[in-house]
């Protein structure tokens, strides 16, 4: 008796899936490879820096290409195993997961170019560069998955990884930090898996464009604001949100510049990321519900930020209250909802990770010519080096808000939006935060450039693993500050992909498909 035939079809993907579809795993496939060999290879600390560059330039060329897929062609599936959605996992990437993916590539390449004169011998031989690439595969993971519990594991991917490289030292500051770091986003992580275990309980599925589509229909049959809250509060947490951001200043100081450059720039923007994706385009009409609140938040951190970069005296801590600052702004944007404030909070996104990144490397080099973090002790760096003072003006510069430089974008459309919806107090604690940071940009300037040494600095030649990034973020910066229409109009086409997700519905499940 002929055995009988199933019908794949109705479960799985039988079509030959096209070349392109695998530019959507190609990254963190990479990344993961690449952590695997260099483990292999870590007896071979000199070559393992150099095939970790290697293939972080792969990384960029990959989410260049990535991107322009997206630009041309629309939101990009591929779901593991050829299982159809929502029983497969699926990695989809719209135009806002594919803008951080590249953005965290560019800044995850300057650093590891900075980390070749930074890291120690003893740094390399225990893993400096496998965990560096495991990080990028939990963030871009994190930034290309489409399915909530596949998040999460990404979540956990970088978490691990990070840890390691928080703790890769001698300093007994880094096991400090390191730990104030763990217990915060060890429990931040337990509330957003027990947000999972609700979610998956009231949906039924963990896909994200699934998710996107029933939510309206379940609304007032399912806890959704507890759901809402549950996430809000993990990634408010993740991202070092006020009254949850104490762990920020007490760790990202203490581990390698380059390693600090690494968290600034990429790790709080997971974060927010996963925040914008949750509560945005997953469950809107709970973000409405609490948009009071995100507000009020976006707000105080803003603040609690700048006022913390006033009254700072260490370098590396005054750039994690900036780093804080920023993270307020863009939960501003998150909490107005509207495709305008919405792309003040991914521009605003975007420029962080490039500039917190540069502003990480530029201390590394002030402490090294200067001998000293301490604004106390820094001084006649100006005199020093005139254009190492030039870069560094116009990185501060950028982070207070001002033209012609990249902050200066976000903040008017946050402004803009934020006096749209009649919310002027939101405009002006975006603006007070920018002016609170302009004088704390403004006293390192002055304390650690302008003001002459106590005693005289020897000359100090530039390294050109210092130079090199230092110099071509700030083209970045100083570009997206000149000439920011495309950028501009990239951001408010994420922000409608958000706002409206039907397109990335689409892409999960094109027409005709059973689910």
């Amino acid at each position: 008796m002929a055995a009988p035939v199933s019908d794949l079809s109705v479960a799985m993907v039988t079509a030959p899936v096209p070349p392109v579809h695998w530019l959507a795993i190609l990254p963190v496939a990479l990344c993961i490879t690449l952590g695997a060999l260099l483990l292999i290879l870590r007896s071979h600390s000199r070559l393992q820096a150099w095939i970790a560059i290697a293939g972080l330039v792969l990384l960029v060329l990959f989410d260049a290409m990535l991107l322009r897929q997206v630009v041309e062609n629309g939101p990009l599936t591929m779901v593991m195993g050829r299982w159809l959605p929502p029983f497969g996992i699926a990695f989809t990437v719209d135009l806002f997961s594919a803008l951080m993916a590249l953005a965290a590539a560019v800044a995850a390449l300057s650093a590891s170019i900075y980390a070749l004169s930074d890291t120690t011998e003893s740094g390399r031989r225990y893993g400096f560069f496998p965990l560096l690439m495991l990080l990028m595969a939990g963030v871009t993971g994190a930034f290309l998955t489409g399915d909530i519990f596949n998040l999460y594991v990404w979540f956990e991917v970088l978490l691990i990884s990070s840890f390691g490289l928080l703790i890769l030292g001698p300093e007994r500051a880094q096991i400090d930090g390191a730990l104030k770091y763990a217990v915060l986003n060890l429990i931040a992580t337990t509330l957003f898996l027990i947000a999972i275990g609700v979610l998956y309980a009231s949906f039924g599925t963990l896909n994200m464009a699934d998710i996107a589509e029933r939510a309206a229909g379940l609304s007032g049959t399912a806890p959704l604001l507890t759901l809402a809250c549950l996430f809000l509060l993990a990634f408010a947490m993740k991202a070092a949100a006020f009254p949850v951001n104490f762990w920020l200043p007490a760790s990202y100081h203490t581990p390698r510049i380059a390693v600090s450059a690494l968290f600034a720039g990429l790790l709080t923007k997971v974060g927010i990321y996963a925040l914008l994706r949750v509560l945005v385009m997953l469950l809107p009409t709970e973000r409405d519900e609490l948009s009071l609140l995100i507000a009020i938040v976006g707000a105080l951190t803003i603040l609690v930020g700048a006022l913390g970069a006033l009254a700072e005296n260490d370098l590396r801590r005054l750039l994690g209250y900036v780093v804080i600052s920023g993270i307020g702004n863009m939960l501003v944007g998150a909490a107005l909802g509207t495709v305008e404030g919405l792309g003040g909070a991914i521009f605003y996104a975007l420029h962080s990770v490039v500039l917190m990144t540069a502003l990480y490397l530029l201390a590394g080099e002030a402490g090294r010519r200067g001998g000293a973090f301490s604004l106390a002790s820094l001084g006649g760096l100006y005199r020093q080096n005139g254009w190492f003072a030039a870069i560094s003006l116009m990185l501060l510069l950028a982070a207070c808000g001002l033209p012609p430089f990249s902050g200066f974008w976000p903040k008017v459309l946050l402004v803009k939006a934020s006096l749209d919806l009649g919310a002027w107090w939101l405009a002006g604690a975006i603006l007070l935060g920018g002016f609170l940071l302009t004088i704390a940009c403004g006293r390192v300037f002055l304390f650690a450039y302008w003001r002459p040494s106590a005693i005289p600095l020897p000359l100090v030649r530039t390294r050109w693993t210092a130079g090199l990034p230092l110099a071509t973020l700030t083209l970045i910066v100083i570009g997206f500050g000149i000439l920011p229409e495309q950028l501009l109009q990239l951001v408010r086409a994420a922000a409608d992909g958000l706002a409206d997700p039907s397109a990335y519905i689409f892409s999960v499940f094109p027409e005709g498909a059973i689910r």
